[in-house]
């Protein structure tokens, strides 16, 4: 079974990190939620308070097989400020596991290198810090083990890509005629 991190800030975009965390989990993943902030309690950009599952201090990142990035602000200036995830995202997509974001948090893989020469997409405003990243419109965009998507409208997409990548297709197609998710 595959095991992956949701990087939690506060001013994160509820959806897109609690998609992540739902479909990821009725597929079988083991998803852990980790708080950047010194507490377990975080307050998403929509004063929706959410539990974090551990600290990031508490979390052995060798042996998770990937990291998810939510968007949302100011979250995503968290997340980019936050030395351990920079190490962790450097060192995730450096192994070839997973590295995924969505909205603005693309920008924070930008900045530190890891879109260079790859396909990568969104949340609109934020395409100029993609550094080195061949920018797309599509919802999703996969470059390997590098996800990304645009923004709170794509997070469904986002989790089921997430989904194939970690488990299969079969899976994901599976679990998108079993949410009722019609694209």
């Amino acid at each position: 079974m595959a095991k992956i991190g949701v990087f939690l800030a506060d001013g994160f975009e509820e959806i897109e990190g609690l998609t992540v965390v739902d479909i990821l989990r009725r597929a079988g993943v083991e998803v852990i939620t980790v708080s950047i902030m010194g507490r377990k309690e975080i307050q998403g950009a929509h004063a929706i308070t959410v539990l974090a599952d551990a600290l990031y201090e508490e979390v052995a990142f060798e042996e998770l097989d990937g990291v998810v990035l939510p968007g949302g602000m100011p979250g995503t200036k968290y997340l980019g400020a936050h030395e351990g995830v920079k190490k962790q995202i450097v060192a995730f997509e450096a192994a070839g596991k997973l590295v995924a974001a969505i909205c603005a948090a693309p920008s924070v893989l930008g900045e530190n290198g890891i879109l260079k020469g790859k396909k990568a997409a969104c949340y609109p405003g934020f395409e100029e810090k993609l550094l080195g990243a061949e920018v797309t419109y599509e919802e999703v965009a996969e470059a390997g083990n590098v996800i990304t998507s645009r923004g709170m409208g794509t997070a469904i997409p986002f989790a089921l890509r997430l989904t194939a990548y970690l488990t299969s297709e079969q899976k994901a197609e599976e679990l998108k005629k079993g949410i009722i998710y019609q694209q």
